[in-house]
């Protein structure tokens, strides 16, 4: 199992509201269709402003799945446009762990 870490930042409340609401219901249903795609966690950080940090971690079957979702360069950042649109800036890569401990199968 591999794990794919990546972060982003929003300058507003009304960026921040209007970026988690895409991350549910168009981003992470795409991520989630690609084979090899085992799960997808949100996190989000509230900043002075109304900003947010918001990091995602998704998890995947094999490097070939990752691979599959993110290209042969797989460490590039995944931001289609209408993130980017809401975004401030974010990671231009995302970082990678080989998963050795669970709470449960996988």
């Amino acid at each position: 199992m591999i794990a794919r870490w990546w972060r982003g930042w929003t300058a507003s409340r009304e960026t921040t509201e209007a970026y988690e609401e895409l991350l549910r219901t168009t981003i992470f249903p795409t991520v989630r269709s690609h084979d090899g795609c085992r799960g997808t966690y949100l996190f989000r950080r509230d900043l002075d402003g109304g900003g947010a940090e918001f990091a995602t971690l998704t998890l995947w079957e094999s490097w070939d799945a990752v691979r599959g979702f993110a290209g042969d360069d797989h460490e590039v950042a995944v931001v289609p446009k209408a993130a980017r649109a809401v975004l401030e800036r974010f990671d231009d890569r995302s970082t990678h762990y080989e998963v050795v401990e669970s709470p449960g199968d996988y």
